[in-house]
């Protein structure tokens, strides 16, 4: 699988103290689904293999990470049905070998079982560390209802209670949140993280073209909102996608790296399979947020408005 690096650390433009740590070094894993488990997983586990020889320390997989993208048209029975269970499922199964073969830990997402009458399931995110445990598991929170793309039907929304965890790492030493795909069009989702400490989101994507807009290629739009989020909350983003045509969805690839000051320190190409590797130097966060203290400046007895429940004017196909 062709590896691309980025090239060094840049510069911390607001630095005044010398960090105490070294970079933490992470690897993103660009695929395409095929409809041969066993080569997606030699696949993958190539990507794996890939940045683990390169020294990254932690591996981010895309969205869905085993599963054909399901939702691009309206399911056929029950959609539950192609979950998995978390704990004994192919997808956790899978990272916890790659996890230990390999001595890293692996992030990776799945369509977690957990039926409640409704056919539905959630859209899971979680991290293996080498030891084979499960270390993190955060649920996707928000969930798209667009044509292509109809989650609602598949996919429960996250429970509102702790559904921004910051999940402490000690080695590699780093803290991390796990918001996925749709999550990352939200400002209040970086900015939540960030208020818990995070220093590093990875949002785990499959996204691409736009069945009723097919002339309309999202991808800029797309990388602008996470990485302008980032600088908004002194974020690193890292951002796995997956590439190649399913159903009626042409993935877009684009998989990248970004720091707080808005840099993109590596990204994948839109139509083939690619490991990207980076150094994140984690003080950044601290350097940018103490020049530019948006953390501290903020007004919250002025933003009421964000928590009260969703208007009829802004839900889709309401009359004006």
């Amino acid at each position: 699988m062709k590896l691309i690096q980025a090239n060094g650390v840049p510069e911390s433009l607001a630095r005044v103290d010398q960090p105490e740590a070294a970079p933490v070094r992470v690897g993103v894993v660009q695929h395409e689904w095929v409809d041969d488990p066993d080569a997606l997983v030699e696949t993958l586990r190539d990507g794996i293999r890939t940045a683990a020889g390169a020294g990254a320390s932690i591996v981010f997989l895309p969205e869905l990470t085993l599963s054909r993208y399901p939702a691009d048209t309206l399911p056929e029975g029950t959609p539950s049905a192609t979950a998995e269970d978390l704990e004994t499922g192919p997808t956790v199964t899978f990272a916890r070998a790659a996890a230990r073969d390999f001595g890293v830990h692996v992030h990776a997402s799945l369509y977690e079982r957990a039926d409640e009458g409704d056919g539905l399931g959630f859209n899971t995110a979680v991290v293996v560390a080498p030891s084979g445990d499960v270390v993190a598991r955060t649920r996707k929170t928000h969930i798209p209802v667009t044509a292509g793309y109809y989650e609602d039907k598949y996919f429960r929304p996250g429970p509102p209670d702790d559904a921004y965890p910051v999940v402490a790492l000690e080695d590699p030493s780093l803290k991390l949140g796990l918001p996925t795909c749709w999550d990352e069009w939200f400002p209040e989702v970086a900015r939540l993280y960030s208020l818990g400490g995070a220093e590093v989101l990875c949002y785990p994507t499959a996204i691409g073209s736009e069945p009723d807009h097919p002339d309309f290629d999202t991808q800029p739009l797309w990388q602008q909102v996470i990485v302008g989020n980032g600088i908004a909350n002194g974020l690193f983003m890292v951002v796995p996608n997956r590439f190649g045509t399913e159903g009626l969805i042409t993935f877009y690839g684009s998989s990248f790296v970004s720091d707080p000051y808005g840099r993109v320190l590596v990204q994948a190409p839109r139509d083939e399979a690619a490991v990207l590797v980076a150094d994140l130097d984690l003080a950044q966060r601290r350097d940018w947020l103490e020049l530019f203290p948006f953390l501290a400046t903020r007004r919250p007895d002025s933003y009421a408005a964000l928590t009260a429940p969703v208007r009829d004017e802004h839900r889709r196909g309401v009359t004006q």
